[in-house]
């Protein structure tokens, strides 16, 4: 890799002149004329008799296909211009541009879904294995099979316009109101105000002063936004319920099940494993307080180090020590990184401005992808790092295939993302030098299970909760804080001394439009690539291949069939579930086994 690696990203070569590209402008403007093209099509298809008739559906379908990859282009791009800069008016701009368009293409694929709805059963099965058209048949028959559970296409394409400046709307209005949280920060006798971001990098500091006092803080500012926060929150949870109604869908998880694919047995069966788990948690949580010190651990000691003399990794390091271990699973994956880092494909730069958080987002007509967190060199930022990357890789691999069989859901694709954080924790723990350093990288492990067992419990739990009071009527901000507070000490099993109830404000995840209950795919990508790592271990080299091709598969088939087809196991039942578990197990008691003489 060139050394030293640049710490903001290349966005030139997608659109050079960022918001202001010409670039930019026309290829938006090509794009619309294109959408709009595709809508006549659409517009004036019959549905067909024979399959001569049916090749107007392959038009429609390959040129849906290429508007899907450019729309998504545009919107990568001026997803990276907001995040790197909250002030950019013009990115803002852009974005509810880039909004309608999507809208009008989801307004265009309701009505070509129709169409398909309404295809003679003989047809549609001669038509759908024809060589053209065989290879989108999963998505083809996904999209009928939901078509039919809808409304009419009028009253969706109607509900995809309104979201526009509603649905959407609220869910870019929480952007502006993180834009405007500013915290006071004192350090080395001088203050400064820190955005979100930066302020959220602070609740992970290793001192615990600095930690209670930026949380203290952080509860504030929140709170002060607390009203903004649950207007944004009850409006779009309005307006789910209200489309979900006019489906006749009565399960608020409906949708995220179908959206990511699985089954709710197979969801209530990893959260039944995962409970019966808890307790093993507990215990390393009320060993943690003794070494710390401490009666009981506070929400901001969760995830601080059991050391207070951590260093800081350079971001140089940090990329050396995740290709180092990447290399030891996959050269693939490696050379990919090498790659990622080389061309300038990852924003870390720790200033003012950012937007909080992580995320990785692909250019499928450039074949490009993008990184995007504030690095400030703790430990966690190197998980988030290969967190990324994992993500990055995923859609690396799925290069050649359809567009739209490119889609897989969010919670295969956290999968990828926290197997290539287990295979840097895991390394690193095996080849620590010093009991010390085990210690160190073995808790860090166990924090992850602490995160997708207990905090993406907690989100789920009140999620759920919240959703169902929401059928009601509104409700206040103290009552969304109760509803919060309550989910915590429920999914932490009460092994806490404090809460955090203005997380459901402070928190991204909950605002987000494309995706309803960004909590649970989280925990199965955990918990599925953990039992994927599970057969790493058992397989050796081999299973790089296997791995790369059960990635490929992604997006088109069901985590069910994913799981069947290339592991052999049936995710309804336990056994898998409880090997993933076990292995999350397994680092624990070696922690309390190895603390046992310190507590």
């Amino acid at each position: 890799m060139n050394k030293p690696l640049k710490q903001t990203w290349d966005l030139e070569t997608v659109f050079p002149g960022g918001s202001q590209s010409p670039e930019l402008t026309a290829f938006l403007n090509s794009l619309e004329k294109e959408v709009k093209e595709l809508r006549g099509m659409v517009q004036t298809a019959i549905v067909p008799t024979d399959l001569k008739e049916a090749e107007t559906l392959e038009d429609i379908l390959f040129s849906l296909e290429s508007c899907w990859a450019k729309a998504s282009e545009a919107s990568a791009f001026i997803g990276c211009l907001a995040a790197q800069d909250i002030n950019d008016k013009k990115a803002i701009q852009l974005s509810g541009r880039i909004t309608s368009l999507f809208a009008d293409l989801q307004s265009v694929a309701a009505q070509f879904d129709n169409l398909l709805r309404e295809v003679d059963d003989t047809l549609w099965n001669e038509w759908i294995t024809t060589a053209k058209v065989e290879p989108h048949k999963f998505i083809l028959n996904e999209s009928r099979d939901l078509a039919r559970e809808k409304m009419s296409p009028e009253l969706e394409s109607l509900a995809l316009e309104l979201a526009i400046d509603g649905y959407h709307g609220w869910g870019e209005f929480y952007d502006t109101i993180v834009s405007k949280i500013q915290i006071p920060f004192e350090e080395n006798g001088k203050t400064e105000m820190l955005s979100a971001g930066q302020a959220s990098n602070k609740l992970h500091n290793p001192s615990r002063e600095i930690r209670q006092e930026m949380f203290e803080k952080w509860e504030n500012a929140w709170t002060e936004a607390e009203d903004y926060c649950a207007d944004t929150l009850n409006h779009l949870a309005g307006f789910r319920l209200k489309l979900y109604g006019n489906r006749g869908w009565d399960d608020v998880l409906k949708e995220p099940l179908t959206i990511n694919r699985m089954s709710r047995k197979t969801l209530d069966t990893m959260w039944a494993v995962i409970q019966d788990t808890k307790p093993v948690l507990v215990e390393y949580l009320n060993r943690k307080a003794k070494l710390l010190g401490l009666e009981t651990l506070s929400w901001t000691d969760v995830e601080a180090p059991i050391r207070t003399s951590v260093s800081k990794v350079t971001y140089d390091e940090a990329a050396e020590t995740i290709v180092e271990q990447f290399r030891k699973f996959s050269p693939k994956l490696a050379e990919f990184s090498e790659m990622a880092f080389d061309k300038s494909w990852i924003e870390v730069e720790d200033r003012p401005g950012k937007r909080p958080g992580g995320f990785c987002t692909s250019f499928q007509e450039s074949d490009q992808t993008r990184i995007f967190m504030t690095y400030s060199g703790t430990a966690s930022n190197v998980s988030t790092l290969a967190h990324e990357l994992g993500h990055a890789y995923h859609q690396y691999v799925m290069k050649g295939l359809p567009v739209l069989n490119q889609n897989y859901a969010m919670n295969v694709a956290e999968t990828a993302s926290t197997f290539a954080e287990m295979i840097v924790a895991d390394a690193l723990v095996k080849s620590a030098k010093t009991e010390d350093e085990k210690l160190a990288l073995l808790e860090e492990k166990i924090q992850n299970s602490v995160a997708f067992f207990m905090n993406i419990h907690a989100r789920f739990l009140f999620e759920t909760r919240f959703y169902t009071q929401r059928k009601e009527g509104l409700l206040s901000a103290d009552e969304i804080s109760s509803l919060m507070e309550e989910a915590q000490k429920e999914a932490y099993c009460g092994a806490l001394s404090t809460y955090h109830p203005h997380f459901w404000a402070s928190k991204l995840h909950f605002y987000i439009t494309g995706v309803p209950f960004y909590n649970f795919p989280y925990t199965f990508g955990y918990m599925f690539s953990t039992g994927l790592y599970v057969r790493a271990l058992q397989e050796g080299s081999a299973f790089a291949d296997k791995y790369d091709a059960l990635l490929r598969d992604t997006g088109i088939m069901t985590v069910e069939e994913l799981a069947k087809k290339h592991l052999n196991v049936d995710l309804t039942q336990r056994d898998f579930w409880q090997s993933a578990a076990d292995m999350c197990i397994a680092d624990i008691q070696q922690f309390l086994q190895m603390t046992d003489h310190l507590a």
